[in-house]
């Protein structure tokens, strides 16, 4: 689905009614764009002048979740969890796939710092790796703590940061130029999503429980939180127009909790379905 910055729909992108789009990367200088087609084990290529698919490129036996265009080697990358763990790099102008980098975990977010080096969360393992995406080999691999299940994932490229949304209620603020933490600031229940505006300073952090927590760097190694801005249970997905400064995140409607497990705290695997819960872990029921 296509919005314009006032949220009206203006067009859609038919990728199959199987393929489950995941998520979705943009290519201005290809003028191309791509989704993430994770029950299809695909990707499709499309005009976003038009909406037209011009191409969907398979990726067999993988869940491609995650998708991101990298400007420096033009080329888009997968990060595939569930089966595979791994990322899938193609050439979007061949429509091939070019090469996998296994990674030993779970890949859930991944930003690239524009030069060919993507930093990518693995998940289960409450890990960073460092990918060149030239070569397809991992340079580094680090340890998260405090964080705990790393989820979304935005960059602040001017001072070398990673803003990374973690599933134990902070935000986490990395150094990957000296490959340390550099502070943490505390967020909502059932993180997704993580942007950064440059225009403002400011790193957001989109949660399941209704909230959005916006943080700022006031010093090299210090973060504060400035605002939390309440939104709607579930909106957990985000995203952030740099030229107007909005926020944009959606969710649906839902009805009363649930009976039978309803004291039972939710798993890593129920936030990855989507199941929503509220302020006291209580599952909510979809319409």
């Amino acid at each position: 689905m296509v919005l314009d910055p006032d949220g009206t729909v203006v067009g859609k992108v038919d990728v199959g009614k199987d393929n489950e789009a995941h998520a979705v990367a943009l290519a201005p200088d290809l003028h191309l764009a791509f989704t993430s087609n994770g029950g299809g084990s695909s990707v499709s290529v499309f005009d976003p002048r038009t909406l037209n698919v011009v191409r969907v490129v398979k990726i067999t036996g993988r869940d491609t979740d995650d998708i991101m265009y990298e400007p420096f080697t033009k080329r888009v990358f997968t990060f595939n969890g569930g089966k595979g763990n791994d990322a899938t790099a193609i050439d979007p102008l061949k429509g091939v796939v070019v090469g996998q980098v296994p990674l030993g975990g779970k890949p859930e977010t991944a930003q690239t710092d524009g030069h060919g080096h993507i930093f990518v969360n693995i998940e289960d393992k409450s890990e960073l790796s460092e990918i060149d995406a030239q070569t397809l080999k991992i340079m580094h691999t680090w340890p998260l703590a405090p964080c705990k299940n790393p989820s979304g994932q935005a960059i602040d490229i001017a001072h070398s940061l990673l803003i990374i949304g973690c599933h134990n209620g902070l935000m986490e603020f990395w150094d990957y130029a000296n490959g340390k933490v550099a502070g943490t600031v505390p967020i909502g229940k059932g993180v997704d999503f993580n942007r950064f505006d440059p225009g403002t300073g400011l790193a957001f952090a989109s949660c399941g429980d209704g909230t959005i927590t916006v943080a700022h760097q006031d010093a090299p190694d210090k973060f504060s939180v400035v605002q939390t801005v309440e939104t709607m249970k579930g909106a957990r997905t985000m995203a952030l127009d740099t030229e107007n400064h909005n926020i944009y995140s959606v969710t649906s409607e839902f009805g009363p909790p649930a009976s039978g497990d309803a004291a039972k705290p939710p798993s890593l695997a129920d936030l990855e379905a989507g199941n929503i819960y509220d302020d006291d872990l209580q599952p909510l029921r979809r319409p």
